[in-house]
């Protein structure tokens, strides 16, 4: 922001329509979305499984990305292109951090019970440990309502 408004006279800010947010923020990054809605915690997406949240990091990662190539669509000025491609190029390493941790993730899932609980937090109802481990104990089945 202020590579691309420091030399900006009172007369560019007002004529570029600038000076709305140059009168509540000044040249200062204030987040908001191109629509103007400003920057909530509601974005933050957190389930507290670790699949869920997984699922949900890759799809911020593709959203931004596509952002990114909207942006580079309508930009031909290198000062807001260059660090755009950097930030598209980010987002392309995280997603794919992300899908990494993904793999990790369910490769350590015990495979017959993936979507019927979380291990973290669902207990057994037979012996109160985590279905996971109790399973090989007794019948872990969901007949009885409680596993």
């Amino acid at each position: 922001m202020y590579q691309l408004t420091r030399n900006l006279s009172i007369e560019e800010i007002k004529k570029s329509g600038f000076d709305a947010y140059f009168v509540d923020h000044t040249t200062g990054v204030y987040p908001v979305a191109a629509s103007g809605a400003p920057f909530t915690a509601a974005y933050l997406q957190s389930k507290g499984d670790t699949i869920t949240d997984l699922h949900e990091n890759l799809a911020a990662e593709q959203k931004a990305r596509t952002t990114y190539d909207n942006i580079l669509r309508f930009c031909d000025d290198p000062d807001v292109a260059d660090p755009i491609r950097f930030l598209r190029a980010r987002e392309v390493v995280h997603y794919q951090r992300f899908g990494e941790g993904l793999r990790i993730a369910t490769d350590n899932l015990d495979s017959k019970n993936f979507y019927a609980f979380n291990p973290e937090f669902d207990k057994c109802g037979k012996c109160g440990g985590k279905k996971k481990e109790c399973s090989d104990k007794h019948d872990c089945s969901d007949k009885d309502g409680k596993c």
